[in-house]
């Protein structure tokens, strides 16, 4: 099975199964001397493991993250940094009856097709715990990134057709929230609606909101590694997202191009800059030196009670209530998951801009 590999200079591995014993990365290309232990990546694992609200599943793990190479006296040494959470919680008799059946919005169907088997234990690679190892490699790239000034911060944007206000808007409440929204008033909202979704059987869907500050201009290439091509590839490689937006994304099919055009200014201290920023912080693929802004549509969960209709293996028609235990809603819970791999891609298209100009080469070295 090809296809678990993201990255070029900064490379990540992911490994495990959702209900096998552990779930795992490595990392490859993180430069020595970063400060490094485990209580840093803990606190990125923390955000998406489940049971922390009424909200997700009350599935129990404590999803504790051990290091187990490329890393001394909590520094890294530039060696690959392999990492493990043990999976201590799997219920699989919850899932025996779902070995006869294809589940409506999974990737039963799709995984069986490709390699003539599935693992039905909570859908193997296909799982959302395979994210574990996303996250845990996010909190490295981050810290990289912080150590060049550079921020990312994800953030729900929506859930369902409830949507923050920006006036209301504060950096701070996003850890308040228990779904990770910066308006604690849409937070409430949005609380109430989804005890009703969840009363209903149901689940629903949202937008996750990232943005990037602090980034330099000039990372990223005009053809086909473009930043936000890139940016792209990492966000919709998560399994619940179905749409990616950049900028004024989709928006800007209905603006002229007099208004969705960004012009450059100076300030009074010479400083280049743009009066707005409808690009999203990317131009031609490569950085502007403005926020990044994106935006990664989130479907809802398709494990729910409600009654549904699908086929079983004997080619027959069925009605089916999924059981188990599973996430009424997966926005909050992928949040941190969206800053990983925008974390992950900048660490990664930063480290190739280094051989992009020979005189920066030369000031390196001379």
């Amino acid at each position: 099975m090809s296809g678990s590999i993201y990255g070029n200079q900064f490379r990540i591995s992911t490994w495990g199964e959702s209900h096998g014993k552990g779930i795992g990365v490595v990392v490859d290309g993180c430069p020595s001397g970063l400060n490094l232990e485990e209580s840093i990546i803990q606190r990125y694992l923390d955000r998406r493991k489940p049971g922390r609200t009424k909200y997700s599943t009350p599935r129990k793990e404590s999803d504790m993250v051990e290091i187990l190479s490329g890393t001394f006296e909590n520094k890294t040494t530039g060696a690959p940094i392999s990492m493990m959470v043990h999976n201590q919680n799997q219920h699989s008799g919850d899932y025996s009856d779902i070995a006869s059946y294809y589940r409506p919005g999974h990737a039963d169907y799709t995984f069986s097709e490709k390699y003539g088997f599935r693992d039905y234990r909570g859908g193997g690679r296909s799982s959302g715990r395979e994210t574990i190892g996303r996250v845990a490699a996010g909190a490295i790239a981050s810290g990289i990134l912080n150590a060049l000034g550079i921020h990312v911060m994800a953030y729900t944007k929506s859930i369902g057709d409830i949507t923050i206000n920006y006036n209301k808007c504060s950096k701070d409440n996003v850890m308040i929230s228990p779904l990770y929204m910066p308006d604690l008033d849409a937070s409430s909202l949005a609380e109430d609606y989804l005890l009703n979704i969840m009363k209903e059987q149901d689940s629903v869907g949202g937008v996750i909101e990232c943005i990037v500050t602090g980034m330099p201009a000039g990372v990223g290439d005009p053809t086909f590694e473009k930043l936000d091509a890139n940016l792209a590839k990492a966000i919709t490689s998560i399994g619940a997202v179905k749409g990616v937006e950049i900028g004024e994304g989709f928006g800007a099919a209905n603006l002229l191009g007099s208004m969705n055009n960004d012009t450059w200014q100076y300030d009074n201290n010479r400083n280049l800059s743009k009066r707005s920023n409808h690009a999203g912080g990317i131009l031609g693929g490569i950085s502007d030196g403005s926020e990044i802004i994106l935006r990664a549509a989130i479907k809802p969960t398709p494990s729910i009670g409600k009654t549904q209709e699908t086929v079983n293996n004997q080619k027959e028609n069925i009605q089916i209530n999924v059981k188990g235990r599973h996430d009424p809603i997966i926005v909050p819970r992928a949040v941190v998951v969206v800053e990983s791999m925008v974390a992950i891609t900048l660490v990664d298209m930063l480290f190739a801009n280094m051989t992009s100009r020979m005189d920066k080469i030369i000031e390196f070295y001379k």
